[in-house]
């Protein structure tokens, strides 16, 4: 484990980027000021962030603020995730190939497609007619 104090990593997703900062704690997470359980209402949101510190039993050793923009929910909560994941290797190296094996330190790259001049859509074309 490092001595340093204060643990500081990005996570993206889509247009989504998260700024996580692990501190030494009783396991509270925050979101943009706000409680991880009132930013995400969801369940599956909820498992998601915690995904990682359920992974290296870890979720009650740290305190963790999140500034997060950008992108919608799913977006937010996955890098958030991805964001956790990476502050969890600074915090210990040895925690990288239980993380990697779960694709928690793999940056999604898939993001929308943009639309195409000429066309109504990114992939649509105007409808053909013959006649």
């Amino acid at each position: 484990m490092s001595d340093t104090s204060e643990h500081i990593a990005t996570g993206r997703r889509k247009t989504s980027v998260a700024r996580v900062r692990f501190s030494p704690g009783a396991g509270k997470i925050t979101i943009n000021g706000r409680s991880f359980e009132d930013y995400f209402p969801l369940d599956s949101h909820q498992k998601t962030i915690i995904r990682p510190l359920s992974l290296t039993d870890t979720a009650k050793q740290f305190d963790i603020r999140v500034n997060v923009r950008g992108g919608g929910q799913s977006g937010q909560a996955e890098a958030t995730r991805h964001g956790i994941s990476r502050a969890l290797l600074k915090v210990d190296i040895n925690l990288r190939p239980l993380l990697k094996s779960e694709g928690m330190l793999t940056r999604d790259p898939r993001m929308k497609e943009r639309k195409k001049y000429g066309q109504p859509g990114a992939r649509r074309r105007f409808q053909y007619s013959k006649r």
